[in-house]
This record gives structure tokens, sequence and C-alpha cells, in this order.
């Protein structure tokens, strides 16, 4: 089985750009697919969305980058953090080992999220933050 080409691009991705934010940028897409069994509600998420908007907005511009060490992500990672969904999302990450095969940019980054589960919910947290900021 070849990998899908979604995860071709984040390999290209991660081998062309080494720096720190073509990586943050894989570990948001990973956990964000990995997260696909995670059940968040969309009313509670829009919740803790605007909640993190707010940190978002009084830390200076809220249209940049999120970053997953900064209040706004944290907070909501920890909004939205349950034993269930971490697990699931734990679950979602060891499942996605199976497709990076033979990547090794990309099995890199997933073995680090595997080996660090509040980052990967972290990551998890941005990527419901990013579609929640993103416009209709």
């Amino acid at each position: 089985m070849s990998p899908a080409a979604w995860l071709l691009d984040l390999e290209r991705s991660l081998a062309e750009d080494e720096g720190t934010e073509a990586l943050a940028t894989g570990l948001v897409v990973l956990a964000a697919v990995a997260g696909r069994e995670v059940h968040v509600d969309p009313e509670e998420a829009r919740g803790a969305a605007r909640r993190a908007l707010l940190l978002l907005s009084t830390g200076g511009d809220p249209s940049r980058g999120l970053d997953l060490h900064g209040r706004a992500v944290v907070a909501m990672a920890e909004d939205l953090r349950t034993v269930d969904r971490q697990l699931a999302l734990e679950e979602g990450l060891r499942q996605l080992r199976l497709e990076t095969a033979g990547l090794p940019h990309v099995s890199e980054a997933l073995h680090g999220l595997v080996d660090a589960p509040d980052v990967a919910w972290r990551a998890y947290a941005a990527g419901l933050l990013a579609e929640e900021l993103e416009p209709s």
C-alpha cells in the first residue's frame, strides 16, 4: 500500500523546509487527521475558540500564526481535553503510524506526537482553533 497523496506532500514539505514553522504545521496536520475519531461538539469547540481568540487578541495581532505553546492554543486544549478525547487521539496517532511507513520525516514527526501526548493534544486543539478562525 503506497502512502496517501497528502502524506507524500507533507513528507516533501518537511524534507524541503526543516524550519520550525513547517514542523509545527506538520504536527497540526497529523494531529488533525489522527483526531478524526475525537468527538467534540461543534458548539463546545466554538465556545472554546471564542475564549481562545480573546487570549490571542490580548497578546497582539489575532491574525498571526498559532503557537502550540501560546496561551490561546493551551487554553483551547485545556477547555476541550477529556480522558476519552485524549485516548481517542492517541489511538488515532497509533493507527496513522501504519500509513507513514517509508516516510522518514513524517514518521519522525508522528513519533514525536506519540511520545508527547500533551503536545499532540495541543496540536489537535490548534487545528480546531484554526478551523474556527477561518472565515466562512
